[in-house]
């Protein structure tokens, strides 16, 4: 008990995550993305390397951004001492939404509903960027956005409460992924985005969203590649 007790401390720690924390993370990332864009309109890197860089540079800046300032990463629920319970209950956070999720689009698919639009999504057709494209898609791309939405801003937001920190944290969410055609709300995102701020919330383990995170983008990129 007490060994809990001093761990839900450390993680509620995260609600002082300081304005000038988040300020220097968006100006960091604002930077890196700029990097990024200049490289790729300079035809330096492919479209997917860059933007693989781009992410895994995001998480390296990020981690030691929190690492300096705060002298330790339990603040937004990262420790080495969590990552296999991290691990597992993100797995079994993942079967048990999936398995929701199954249940929700084979009624909707009875009922009519063409849910298959959900999932359609222009994917590379050459097998090495198709890899490339699913290690930074499901992989460095959930990394990089956890870190940053849910460790930092959530983090951020907590002080107001946990509703408005997952209001607020999920509107941020899913405005980079506004871009879905026929869709005026990404509707995968924004559930998403409420999950796994849930999850976070609840397990008080950055790893548990982030494995659901990625699962979830492997599972879509794969009912994506069963739609063509």
């Amino acid at each position: 008990m007490v060994c809990l007790q001093g761990t839900e401390r450390t993680w509620m720690a995260a609600n002082e995550i300081k304005l000038s924390t988040l300020i220097i993370s968006i100006l960091g990332i604002a930077a890196i993305e700029f990097a990024a864009r200049m490289l790729l309109g300079h035809n330096l890197l492919a479209p997917l390397t860059g933007v693989g860089l781009a992410r895994l540079t995001e998480i390296i800046f990020l981690l030691a951004l929190i690492k300096f300032r705060k002298n330790r990463l339990s603040i937004i629920g990262l420790s080495s001492s969590q990552i296999y319970r991290g691990l597992i209950r993100g797995l079994i956070w993942s079967i048990s939404f999936g398995v929701a999720a199954a249940v929700v689009l084979f009624i909707s698919y009875l009922a009519g509903i063409k849910v298959t639009a959900l999932f359609r999504m222009q994917l590379p057709s050459e097998s090495n960027r198709l890899i490339t494209f699913l290690l930074v898609g499901a992989l460095i791309g959930p990394v990089a956005e956890e870190i940053f939405f849910r460790g930092i801003l959530y983090g951020f937001f907590r002080r107001w409460g946990i509703p408005a920190a997952v209001l607020l944290s999920t509107l941020l969410f899913i405005l980079p992924h506004s871009h879905s055609p026929g869709l005026a709300i990404p509707v995968t995102q924004l559930i998403g985005g409420i999950l796994f701020a849930v999850a976070y919330e609840i397990e008080k383990n950055l790893l548990v969203p982030i494995t659901i995170h990625s699962l979830g983008n492997l599972a879509i990129f794969t009912l994506g590649l069963l739609t063509i």
